[in-house]
């Protein structure tokens, strides 16, 4: 019988940070809508991080992170307490649209870097350039 291969610990703890995000986003949302939302919506939410994990998204869900963690402070401090689950749904989905943007933006960095050297005489930098990215 063939060994099946273990996924390394990268693309364990990508999959286990998508769960926990997006799970956690879910469940705000599902607490905007009504308690018995809250399952439905964590649900989906949890097998969306599981999906976004498993395919790499590790700058996409350090951005929502990072967005919602921001997002509900700053509804604190300006609102109040029992504002904090607003702001940090609201923090979630701009800490996720300016993920993907930057992370488009960093692509077509690296994609100009490595045309750039690849029209250079130096092939093994041009190789270099594209791997490092």
């Amino acid at each position: 019988m063939a060994a099946m291969n273990r996924p390394s610990a990268s693309a364990v703890f990508d999959v286990v940070l998508g769960v926990v995000v997006m799970g956690t986003v879910g469940a705000l949302i599902g607490s905007f809508l009504g308690a018995s939302s809250i399952p439905l919506t964590a649900g989906l939410g949890l097998a969306l991080g599981a999906v976004v994990g498993f395919l790499g998204g590790r700058r996409f869900l350090v951005s929502i992170l990072v967005g919602t963690v921001l997002g509900g402070l700053l509804a604190w401090v300006v609102a109040g307490i029992e504002k904090i689950s607003f702001g940090a749904g609201a923090g979630a989905a701009m800490g996720g649209f300016l993920g993907v943007q930057i992370s488009m933006l960093l692509d077509m960095r690296a994609a100009r870097k490595a045309a750039a050297l690849e029209t250079s005489d130096d092939p093994v930098a041009a190789h270099s350039a594209v791997t490092k990215s």
